[in-house]
């Protein structure tokens, strides 16, 4: 059996600050000028040569670093002529991947999450595409997973499959492809199943469920609302709220008005309780103009928002919930509108205060 890599720590660093563990930090001085603001939240080295596992401390103060400066590939006017990948892969740090499914292939566009630990990898959705011809997220996985596990000297990279939403079909196609894979752990579709599954049978409102990859693990918090088997998921490592279909910069239709509000609300306890840096969602819809989304089948977006969510927008979603509960309706705000008890094609000529209602360019 491999033995356990101890990260090398350099003898000139004697006498720098220490790391939350109470080792040097291997990569220098934190306070160096020349090291980024988040160059403390860092505590373990990878070899170039890793002659065993390597274990990473996945404990730090403040965020872990990472970078959302990208753009997301959006999409051809003609959708049988794109010539882009069929996913798009983002790296946010060593141990975080973004991968979002190419619009052409459905409109949706939805992401889906990879996340690693010390003894394991999350996926977080499986995209609207079950056809791996068409949409290989499988492949995309295991090739993520395979170099991973190379720089980090392992063999042996258990996945665990789970999903924001087993009845949102944006969010579930692709799960098909993962059955029968070795190694896989697989969120159960049946409400009752997936509320034992994160042991939340007698607790599902209020109860708390574990997702441990090994030092980094996962918080699974009840949020139906949009879907009634809805849940979101709290990564403290990076400080990430995974919300799926219940908030993202889109047209969010709404199933149950005061499950939704009861959600937003325990979100905005948890941001409250917790540190939250960015909200991440299941699709982006929205423009960067104020409270512009676009339609849906629109294969050609190149001017949409931006994924990632401030956490005080838990707050504005709250407060705009709590005005169209028993109303059926459409409410605009700048990054996001709610639609309740209406089609999910119901337009509105309504902008908030202050809000201009700008026209912006075409598509075609």
């Amino acid at each position: 059996m491999a033995q356990t890599q101890t990260p090398a720590y350099n003898p000139a660093l004697n006498g720098i600050p220490q790391s939350p563990s109470g080792r040097p930090y291997p990569n220098g001085n934190p306070a160096d000028s020349l090291n980024p603001a988040a160059a403390k939240n860092t505590d373990s080295c990878m070899p170039l040569h890793p002659t065993g596992p390597v274990i990473h401390n996945y404990h730090c103060e403040g965020s872990a670093p990472g970078t959302l400066g990208f753009r997301w590939i959006f999409g051809s006017v003609i959708a049988a002529r794109n010539k882009d990948p069929r996913i798009q892969v983002m790296q946010y740090n060593e141990d975080t991947y973004l991968m979002r499914e190419n619009i052409c292939v459905n409109w949706e566009g939805p992401f889906t999450y990879l996340l690693f630990g010390n003894k394991g990898a999350l996926l977080i959705d499986t995209g609207a595409t079950p056809q791996a011809e068409w949409y290989p997220l499988r492949k995309t996985v295991d090739d993520i997973i395979t170099r991973w596990a190379r720089a980090r000297g392992r063999s042996n990279v258990p996945l665990t499959v789970v999903m924001t939403s087993g009845e949102d079909i944006a969010q579930n196609q692709g799960l098909a492809q993962f059955a029968g894979r070795p190694n896989t752990t697989l969120v159960p579709k049946p409400l009752h199943e997936m509320k034992a599954f994160y042991k939340l049978n007698a607790s599902w409102r209020k109860g708390i469920g574990k997702i441990d990859l090994g030092d980094r693990v996962i918080d699974v918090l009840a949020t139906p609302g949009t879907h009634k088997d809805g849940v979101s998921f709290y990564d403290p490592y990076c400080d990430f709220l995974f919300t799926g279909d219940l908030l993202y910069p889109g047209k969010i239709q709404i199933s149950n008005d005061k499950d939704f509000v009861a959600s937003l609300e325990r979100l905005k306890q948890w941001k409250d309780t917790h540190p939250v840096k960015w909200v991440l969602g299941g699709h982006v819809e929205m423009q960067f103009l104020p409270g512009k989304a676009y339609p849906r089948f629109y294969t050609y977006k190149p001017y949409e928002r931006l994924l990632p969510m401030e956490p005080p927008l838990i707050d504005e979603a709250l407060a705009a919930a709590k005005e169209i509960v028993g109303k059926e309706t459409v409410l605009v705000r700048v990054d996001f509108q709610l639609l309740n008890r209406v089609s999910p094609d119901q337009k509105t000529l309504d902008f908030p205060a202050g809000v201009p209602n700008i026209t912006g360019p075409r598509a075609f």
